[in-house]
């Protein structure tokens, strides 16, 4: 599985990742848990097993960086009785342009992660119990905002992470 990503600024990374330690300081099972080096607060933008990416990306990247802001949550069925928390990305029109000039430049993107069918989040907590959504939304802030700085392609099959934009 390949997923393409967008990543954040240092500020909004780090107020992702303090969701993350409150979270898990309550006995909610968050993203904090993962402590592999590959981790960070992301959008993912397209994911597929067998996605084809072209020779160049650069044409989405010129977007970049890109102001981000988030508005509520999401809560997404997992298994029964589980689910996934993840902070609401307000949905811009540059957010849409970016995400719709990378998938004519790729094949093979899961349906979810097409134009039309995305819902840009990020992950906050997975395999939540039901009974403990109410308290980790307690505490949560929920305006939050930065810029999207860094696009990364992720390879669950090699374990690597590929730069596809970093401006330094």
């Amino acid at each position: 599985m390949q997923s393409i990503e967008l990543t954040f600024g240092e500020s909004l990374d780090s107020a992702i990742r303090a969701d993350w330690a409150r979270l898990a300081e309550a006995g909610i099972p968050s993203l904090a848990g993962h402590t592999s080096p590959s981790n960070s607060p992301h959008i993912t933008l397209a994911a597929g097993a067998d996605m084809n990416l072209p020779d160049s990306l650069e044409d989405p990247w010129q977007r970049l960086p890109l102001d981000i802001s988030f508005s509520g949550v999401h809560i997404f069925p997992a298994r029964t009785g589980m689910y996934v928390l993840a902070r609401s990305v307000v949905v811009t029109r540059q957010l849409l342009e970016l995400h719709r000039v990378l998938h004519e430049g790729i094949s093979g993107a899961l349906p979810l992660t097409r134009p039309d069918a995305w819902t840009p989040h990020v992950t906050l907590a997975r395999r939540v119990p039901a009974h403990q959504l109410g308290s980790a939304m307690d505490l949560l802030d929920l305006r939050l905002a930065g810029r999207c700085t860094e696009a990364r392609l992720w390879d669950s099959n090699t374990r690597t992470l590929t730069p596809l934009w970093n401006p330094a």
